[in-house]
This record gives structure tokens, C-alpha cells and sequence, in this order.
């Protein structure tokens, strides 16, 4: 093991972008980890088209367009578009990461072993294939419109298998787009000229059967162990595909010359899959569901377990140096500049970043929405701790002079009889009479005619004697802040 220490990622806005995997003609693959808030991860695989790709402006509007399309197929047997990514004049498409080889590697691997894919894995493998592949042309858009979606590159390159023993078709945007390239770049399809079904070849319009065509094509390979045309040249490998005889697998010895298998594939599945390599597209099983169904039919189909145990023995040197890299990338410590609680703010390439990605709200406006909330929360949380100062100050002011408070609203805002001073005399234009019993300070007007004035002098309450004690003497107090406070006692 080297000593030295891994070269750190690139950074992709919220994806870090790491070690090369896998690469084809169209495109490399890479480990790649989604790095979200507070601490979240979650590793992806992240394919990075070529770069003269990616700065074709026609190949790159086709690219997005399909891939928006393709993220509206939902099925276990598909690999799931999360994300697509333009920066910096390079196109990464981001997808969910299995750990898994794909088909064509597993051929290989199980080439140099000098052995067969057995008839059940090769049969199991392909209905999950087919299954996903029905799931793509029954997509439909947000509003319930059919998007005929058909994938037009299935091969072994296109299909991932997993230790988790299901298989997954992907590489559903670019088929479409590298369909319509130029014919400059036809080199870049050479090795896929061999899976494309006739009416394909002749450029007339095609349906989702181009798709049961190449199934078939890939699953007559997994059961004889070699590819079905061959030609070392573009004109004569179209020509295989268009004219020459295609016998049954059992009939067939692999490349090596190895003994054919007849004695293991049963006349059935000969049938089944001659009937996908109907050279006319109505002699074809009508959709890839129909083919799965009649695959599952034979009862040749192996579970999820014993495709997943094959998976392991077979690639076990391969996916074991991959579980060794993915401990290193998901056991590092890593923070992305987009993240909640960074010290450092994103740069402008990254920030820029986040305009090109399609659906990107979520995580960018998380992020920007936190950098504007928090010098707003730092002014909320100083005002309301000011607040709590202010309050706790008044309460205690409040407790220190709530008592003489009290006291003094009472002496000067409830006065009794003995604080007030005498009544002035009342003259009256009426005559004298006897006082009425009611109170004396309170004259009864008279009804009687008018007379000569006579000075009337209402008698006072006499005061209310104090207590003869020394107490009220003087009869208040003075409080702290020199407030006189009468005594309650001597009132």
C-alpha cells in the first residue's frame, strides 16, 4: 500500500469528484461523493463525458434534455439519474453507485477463469434487464403524457450487476444523443454497431423492439461466451448484422472452440431467444415486458442471491480493491464549501456552479438561505438578550420599591376625612330651617319663597381622635428615597 496520501477531489458544487473506476468511448466513471449539511455524505458514481463531447453545443442541449427525461423512470432495475452537472465546459452526469461490475467485465472475468455464465444467471440477469427496460418505455412526463423513452444502446457495457444480486440497465441519456451524432464520430460507436438492430442500421424510425433486439443479442452472447457479429471494419460488421444467419445458441461453441451447450440450454429458451433476433420487427415480442415474462416462464430464472454470490466469486479481486478505495473516500474527513456550519465561504466557481445544475433548489438555496439568516439571528439573539437585561433590571426595581409605592398611591390618591381641612362657610338665599338627618355638610334646599340672605355656617365633622400612643408622633415615616409615608395605623 502506498504511503503517500490520496490526491484530494475536485470539487463539483456539492459533489467531490474522485478516482477514475471505469472508462468507454463516450466517457469515464469516477467515485464521487454527495456532500450535504450538517455532516451528511452519501457516495454516488459520477460519469464524466469526454470533452469533445461536452463542447458540442448541439450533442450538450440533446444530453440535458434527455436526461431530465430519463430521471422520470422509477424501477429497481434502472439505475437512478440523480444529477446532472456543466461546469467549466465539462458535462458530469451523477448516478446512484452499486456496488456491482458491470456485464461486460463480468464476461471477462468469467473468460479468464475458462468458464460459462451459467444458463440460470444468464437468464435471471436478462429479465431484470428487460424489466427495466419496459419500465423506461412506459414512462411518463409530470402532466401523464407517454415520453417514448427507448434506450437504442442496451449491450454489456450498459449493464451494471450488483453484489445485492439485482441487475440495473443505465446510460439512458446518452444512447439517445450519441444516436444522432455526426458521422465524424462514428468511430466512437464502432463497438456498439453490433447490438443495433437492422431497421436501426438503415436509419428508418424506430420503437421500443430496437430495445428487444439488442436484449436478445446480449442474451445470446451470455449463453454461448462470444459475440454474435463480428467484423474488422464498420461496413462489414453492418453487414453481419443486417444479412447473416444467426443460429440458436445450443448450437453454437464459443470463441474457444469449447463444446457447445446444448445438453444446457433447453430448446424453450433457443426459441425465445431467436424469436428477439427476428430481423423483422413484428416477428419480435412486443414489448421488453412480454420477453421477460416468457423468460421467467422457463423456470430457469436464478434469485437475487445466487446472482449476487456469482457477482462476488467472480469479481471478488476487482470489487474488493474498490471496497478498499471507497473505505479511504467515505472514512476521510471532508467538507464541502457549500455546506451548513463551513468557516469558509464557497468560491465564485462553485457558487456559479449552482446555477447550472437542473433541480438544484434544494441544496444551494439550504445554504444561501443560512449565509443571509445568520447576521439576521445574531440581531434578533443580541435584541432579545438586551431585553432580558432591561426586564430583569425593572423587576428588581419594582420589588425594591413596590411597598413605599403602594403607600404612597394610597396617601395621596385615596384621602380620608381627617387629612382634609375644614368646609368654608355656605351662604344660602334660603331661610333658615331645622337640618334634615342626612349628612351635615349636605344643606336641603328649601321650597319656600324667597326671603332676605341669612349666613348659614355648616358644622364640621369633627376630626377622628388619633390614638394616644407615642407612635403616631410623628404620624408618617420617611422612606429611603426621602418620601414621607404616613402610617397606616395612625390615620
Amino acid at each position: 500500500m502506498s504511503s503517500s496520501a490520496p490526491k484530494a477531489p475536485r470539487l463539483l458544487g456539492r459533489y467531490a469528484l474522485h478516482g477514475e473506476i471505469a472508462a468507454g468511448g463516450m466517457a469515464s466513471v469516477h467515485l464521487g461523493r454527495l456532500l450535504g449539511p450538517v455532516g451528511f455524505a452519501r457516495t454516488v458514481a459520477i460519469k464524466r463525458l469526454h470533452p469533445q463531447f461536452a463542447k458540442d453545443p448541439a450533442f450538450v442541449a440533446m444530453f440535458l434534455d434527455e436526461a431530465r427525461l430519463c430521471a422520470r423512470i422509477r424501477h429497481p432495475n434502472v439505475v437512478p439519474t440523480l444529477d446532472v452537472v456543466s461546469l467549466e465546459d465539462e458535462l458530469f452526469l451523477v448516478m446512484e453507485y452499486v456496488h456491482g461490475e458491470s456485464l461486460a467485465r463480468l464476461q471477462r472475468f468469467a473468460r479468464a477463469r475458462d468458464e460459462h455464465v451459467p444458463v440460470e444467471i444468464a437468464v435471471g440477469v436478462m429479465s431484470h434487464v428487460l424489466h427495466g427496460l419496459h419500465a423506461a418505455h412506459e414512462a411518463k412526463s409530470e402532466r401523464g403524457t407517454p415520453l417514448d423513452i427507448v434506450h437504442r444502446d442496451v449491450s454489456p457495457q450498459n449493464v451494471l450487476v450488483g453484489t445485492d444480486g439485482v441487475a440495473r440497465v443505465l446510460d439512458f441519456g446518452i444512447a439517445k444523443a450519441s444516436s444522432r451524432l455526426q458521422v465524424t464520430l462514428e468511430g466512437q460507436l464502432k463497438g456498439k454497431l453490433a447490438y443495433m438492430a437492422p431497421e436501426q442500421l438503415d436509419h428508418n424510425d424506430v420503437d421500443r423492439r430496437v430495445d428487444v433486439w439488442a436484449a436478445s443479442v446480449v442474451m445470446w452472447e451470455l449463453l454461448v461466451g462470444r459475440r454474435l457479429f463480428v467484423g474488422d471494419h464498420p461496413a462489414r460488421l453492418m453487414k453481419a448484422v443486417i444479412a447473416d444467419r444467426i443460429p440458436p445458441p445450443s448450437e453454437v461453441a464459443d470463441g474457444e472452440g469449447r463444446r457447445a451447450r446444448r445438453d444446457e440450454v433447453p430448446k424453450a429458451l433457443d426459441d425465445l431467444v431467436m424469436r428477439g433476433l427476428s430481423r423483422d420487427p413484428g416477428g419480435r415480442f412486443e414489448s421488453a415486458q412480454e420477453m421477460a415474462i416468457a423468460l421467467d416462464a422457463t423456470g430457469l430464472v436464478a434469485t437475487q442471491h445466487a446472482i449476487g454470490a456469482w457477482v462476488a466469486s467472480v469479481a471478488t479481486e476487482s470489487l474488493a480493491t474498490r471496497g478498499d478505495r471507497l473505505a479511504d473516500i467515505e472514512g476521510t474527513a471532508q467538507t464541502s464549501p457549500n455546506v451548513l456550519g463551513t468557516t469558509s465561504e464557497p468560491s465564485p466557481d462553485v457558487r456559479a456552479s449552482y446555477a447550472t445544475l437542473p433541480g438544484d433548489g434544494t441544496f444551494a438555496a439550504t445554504e444561501r438561505d443560512a449565509r443571509e439568516a445568520r447576521p439576521r439571528r445574531r440581531v434578533i439573539v443580541a435584541a432579545v438578550g438586551g431585553a432580558l437585561v432591561v426586564a430583569a433590571a425593572a423587576l428588581a426595581a419594582i420589588s425594591r420599591r413596590e411597598a413605599p409605592a403602594v403607600a404612597v398611591e394610597a396617601a395621596t390618591s385615596t384621602p380620608t376625612l381627617a387629612s382634609l381641612p375644614p368646609a368654608p362657610p355656605i351662604v344660602s338665599s334660603a331661610p333658615a330651617r331645622a337640618p334634615s338627618p342626612g349628612p351635615a355638610s349636605a344643606p336641603t334646599p328649601s321650597t319656600s319663597a324667597p326671603g332676605p340672605a341669612l349666613p348659614v355656617t355648616a358644622k364640621p365633622k369633627a376630626p377622628k381622635a388619633r390614638p394616644p400612643s407615642s407612635k403616631c408622633d410623628p404620624p408618617y415615616k420617611v422612606g429611603k428615597d426621602g418620601v414621607k409615608i404616613p402610617k397606616l395605623e395612625c390615620l
